[in-house]
């Protein structure tokens, strides 16, 4: 097989996950489950056995830099890919597929997350393995697929056809994050599965697709094979992006090619992208409580509650809330208005940039 790369994308802010996710340091550079590694170290850490280290490169905002280093201190300058600007995911992987195909013009690529949770790890991994087995003989765009459990419009939705033979389905539609009615729908029929984000291809499928589907994108980033891996790499990347649109892996290449294919998954996956995810894939005690700190509760229930080590918190009488302390903000909400979130962080604003 072609030589396998790990490209993890962590550039993203988690603003759904705030106060715990903050502009200067996001959740992906969090230990979020109390394991001793943050969600970026257990993302590398998951695809030992899958690729050499030196073959594993992080997209990230050039403020992370320094966070990216220390976490991950066998990375070289080469591994670790800075974004003058945020333009969603599709910039973000022309940027890594074009610098690794000017290396290795036959890599086999896994494009991963770096805030997602993986309950089942070797599961996982043997996923992968089935997947980039696909990828090295079939000019095809591989996404992991995800049973629903319930009509998330977050997500985006998979169409199979269910005739397919082997663990590798040919996909018949892809809609990005639909409205919730259509969602409900796609649960009711049985034929959908969630898109995890997590994607594998070979680097001249992948760029191909970018040729056909997102053109500007592909030749911006086709005039950088001259400057990947030398001094000139950063100041390029700098200009190309200011001359990027924002758009989706989603929107601008999967919901379009004709090549995707699907690997059916069950290894226990969470994107994370709310307190309550987080809630659901967590531990919980006697009274449905997640609970990470220094606590005294007294009529408590499901609810999740993470609060400093160093401070006791009494709490009586909450059912269903989300109680979250870190670096001077404290957040009280109930669980099933958490999308306000986002509300609280833009007003946190107005009390200084600090609390963001």
């Amino acid at each position: 097989m072609s030589q396998t790369y790990v490209v993890i994308m962590a550039g993203g802010v988690g603003t759904r996950f705030w106060p715990f996710s903050r502009t200067n340091n996001p959740k992906q550079f969090h230990d979020v489950l109390g394991t001793g590694r943050t969600l970026l170290q257990q993302t590398a850490d998951r695809f030992e056995g899958i690729c050499d280290k030196s073959a594993i490169y992080i997209v990230t905002s050039e403020e992370y830099k320094d966070l990216v280093k220390e976490q991950l201190p066998f990375l070289d300058d080469d591994q670790i890919l800075l974004e003058p600007v945020r333009r969603n995911t599709a910039p973000c992987i022309a940027y890594a597929t074009y610098k690794i195909a000017a290396r290795d013009p036959n890599a086999n690529i896994v494009v991963a997350p770096a805030d997602h949770i993986i309950l089942k790890e070797e599961e996982f991994r043997s996923t992968i393995r089935t997947a980039l087995q696909a990828t090295d003989s079939h000019d095809i765009l591989v996404t992991l697929g995800i049973q629903p459990s319930r009509p998330d419009t977050g997500y985006g939705y998979i169409q199979y056809l269910t005739e397919s033979e082997g663990s590798v389905k040919k996909v018949k539609t892809f809609t990005e994050k639909p409205h919730l009615e259509l969602a409900q729908q796609f649960l009711d029929s049985g034929e959908f599965v969630w898109n995890a984000g997590i994607f594998v291809w070979n680097v001249k499928s992948i760029n191909k697709a970018f040729d056909t589907y997102l053109p500007e994108t592909a030749e911006i980033f086709a005039e950088g094979t001259p400057y990947y891996y030398t001094e000139q790499e950063q100041p390029f990347i700098n200009k190309a992006y200011s001359q990027c649109k924002s758009i989706s892996i989603d929107n601008g290449i999967m919901e379009k090619a004709n090549n995707v294919h699907v690997v059916l998954s069950d290894f226990g996956w969470s994107d994370l992208g709310t307190w309550k995810s987080l809630y659901e894939v967590s531990e919980k005690d006697a009274n449905s409580n997640s609970t990470d700190g220094k606590l005294i509760l007294y009529n408590t229930t499901n609810s999740i509650i993470k609060t400093p080590k160093d401070k006791l918190v009494v709490i009586n009488g909450l059912d269903g809330f989300i109680v979250a302390e870190f670096d001077n903000v404290l957040l009280i909400c109930r669980k099933e208005e958490e999308q306000k979130v986002k509300e609280f962080v833009a007003d946190a604003k107005e009390h200084g940039t600090q609390f963001v």
